[in-house]
């Protein structure tokens, strides 16, 4: 007998992966039968795309992933490293249109952006400002920023990013003391978790998420829209991670 999903139940809060790939080990957690991502979804309500951050997808393939997955899983979706990494938000505007035209293929399914910033970009009012301002103005929808610099780390852009409707990824680990918490949007709470000490390694130890749990089920009895994504892949610590965290939530 499989185990009862848990995609529907985990006290107001998403959390998924970085991407659908499943160990083998984890396997007899899921269905037996259809696509990875539909095994994936049958246990979980949220994933996020990053190999959107290295390729662009037809919009085939979105609407095709939309499909696959419950009514009320959600998708975050990375922007392109040409963006983010290369352009340093300075320009692309077609670049953007293009890859939000792909993107909203998924749908009512499309439940967020995610912006992550290279560790050497510092904050510039002028680029990063325009350029937040002109994804706004484009997608009304979840944006949630990841910056890696000190300079995103003060009053100041925080409150930009406030009036912009953008939430800052709580990332672990913390690299800055201010980033302990999530910054800009109160509405839109996001944790990214990299794996610690070893970055994309490690697994997280069950009183780490056992308090981790805790923040969360208080982010969403604030009202605010939670994410939480394992990015710990490189080693297969994602899935359990994900599944300990989730079973914790369905407890409530």
């Amino acid at each position: 007998m499989q185990p009862a999903t848990l995609s529907s139940d985990t006290a107001g809060v998403r959390v998924g992966c970085a991407g659908w790939s499943l160990p083998r080990e984890s396997w007899p957690e899921f269905p037996e039968g259809g696509s990875h991502l539909q095994r994936y979804a049958a246990r979980f309500n949220a994933v996020e795309i990053n190999s959107s951050f290295y390729r662009p997808h037809q919009p085939a393939t979105y609407t095709r992933w939309a499909g696959s997955v419950p009514a009320d899983f959600r998708f975050s979706v990375k922007l392109p490293k040409t963006l983010t990494h290369e352009k340093r938000l300075r320009g692309g505007e077609d670049l953007l249109d293009t890859f939000l035209e792909q993107v909203n293929c998924l749908g009512e399914k499309l439940g967020c952006l995610l912006v992550q910033l290279p560790p050497s970009l510092a904050f510039d009012a002028a680029s990063a400002g325009g350029f937040l301002a002109g994804l706004r103005r484009r997608h009304a929808g979840g944006v949630a920023l990841e910056p890696r610099h000190a300079s995103w780390f003060t009053a100041p852009v925080d409150g930009l990013l406030k009036e912009l409707k953008i939430g800052r990824v709580l990332a672990d680990p913390v690299l800055f003391d201010a980033g302990r918490a999530p910054g800009g949007d109160p509405a839109l709470v996001y944790v990214r978790l990299h794996g610690s000490p070893r970055m994309y390694y490690s697994a997280y130890a069950p009183e780490v998420l056992d308090a981790l749990l805790v923040r969360l089920k208080s982010a969403a009895a604030s009202d605010a829209s939670v994410w939480c994504v394992f990015d710990n892949t490189a080693s297969g610590a994602a899935v359990p991670d994900a599944l300990y965290l989730a079973r914790g939530l369905a407890r409530r």
